[in-house]
């Protein structure tokens, strides 16, 4: 089977979109289909890699290390010339015209839905706009386009099912269970949090300085590790030293590795975006042994079971109260059921979800 993967806004740093895309285009290949990723880019290249082919097209740069394709025909010529049996489509705007290309050719095609519609849009739209009738608008569209959508949690299926989606699968991430495992922690009398996220205003780092300020002001000796760079960077950092918040600010960690050691060294991790589609910094957490705490809404608390982590209001005071209570727990015990949990969501699992999805029925 020859599987194209469309995906925009992929780069370095762009996160789980990136980690979903490459390890899902790694296991296509490796159960022996011909693989190929369009992403943008600067210009046209292309490489041959492992995992498949890899090509960009023009697309400029909308945001610090970010690239959208506004014009898709360059897109389209690609396809044309790869003549796939199936696409998949990591991007809800200017890439799903793929969809009617394909139809008109009999190529099966499935949308990967890496974001819930009104919850992105929310914090951009004044209280007036019809923003659900909207969404429901949009996600009708997307519907009638493609054969099938696939969503990774309950939260990111709940604007599909709200409409009557027709063919609406769940397959949920996975988690690199090697790179991210559990390592003896350092001898550290401080409570050690770490928070993995872009630092923009809809991912809400500033709850994580919010918890800090609380524990600290309740007496607790806490350090926090923020691994992530975004434009509310400046703004934490001059937070932090003003407040004299022991936060320590790595930026963007390209290396997978040192993450998994940051996460593993943690007490507690802290997952404070409300619009989380799904939590893959989540699982990763708990793959390294280090319960979460996470906001109540989202998906990113569907992820936690007792013992592993617990969701909480998002506020400052909410967020400290559930470290305390997760710190607890005996540390052997959170520990291991934070692993067993992360244990349950192998990327094998996803990839063979997602192909049952692709497959032209």
């Amino acid at each position: 089977m020859r599987i194209v993967q469309l995906a925009n806004l992929y780069s370095p740093v762009s996160g789980g979109l990136r980690t979903a895309v490459d390890m899902l285009g790694t296991g296509y290949a490796a159960a022996g289909h011909q693989r190929a990723l369009v992403v943008p880019g600067r210009d046209y290249t292309r490489h041959r890699r492992e995992n498949g082919m890899v090509i960009t097209v023009p697309g400029p740069s909308v945001a610090p290390g970010y690239r959208l394709v506004l014009d898709p025909r360059p897109v389209l010529r690609v396809l044309s010339g790869l003549r796939p049996d199936v696409i998949e489509v990591s991007d809800k705007a200017t890439l799903t015209v793929a969809a009617r290309w394909a139809r008109r050719r009999g190529v099966r095609t499935v949308l990967f839905s890496h974001e819930r519609l009104d919850a992105i849009l929310s914090p951009h739209t004044p209280k007036w706009f019809p923003l659900e009738a909207t969404a429901d608008r949009v996600n009708r569209h997307l519907s009638q386009a493609f054969d099938a959508i696939v969503v990774t949690s309950a939260f990111a299926a709940a604007e599909f099912a709200r409409i009557g989606a027709r063919s609406l699968h769940r397959v949920p991430l996975g988690v690199d269970l090697d790179t991210f495992r559990p390592l003896p922690a350092p001898e550290c009398s401080a409570v050690r949090l770490v928070h993995l996220g872009r630092l923009s205003t809809e991912k809400r780092p500033d709850l994580a300085l919010a918890t800090v300020a609380a524990l600290k002001k309740r007496g607790t000796d806490v350090h926090l590790d923020l691994v992530g760079d975004g434009p509310l960077g400046p703004k934490l950092r001059a937070w932090a030293r003003r407040e004299r918040l022991p936060v320590h600010f790595h930026g963007h960690v390209g290396d997978r590795s040192k993450v998994a050691r940051l996460l593993a060294h943690a007490d507690v991790a802290l997952a404070t975006c409300p619009i989380e589609s799904f939590g893959l910094a989540v699982l990763e957490a708990l793959a390294c042994g280090t319960p979460v705490v996470a906001a109540d809404r989202g998906a990113a608390h569907e992820l936690l079971t007792p013992g592993a982590g617990l969701g909480v209001a998002p506020t400052g005071p909410s967020f400290a109260d559930g470290v305390e209570r997760v710190l607890s727990l005996p540390p052997d015990h959170r520990r291991a059921t934070a692993r067993t949990r992360a244990e349950g969501y192998p990327w094998k699992t996803t990839i063979n979800g997602m192909l049952d999805v692709l497959t032209p029925q």
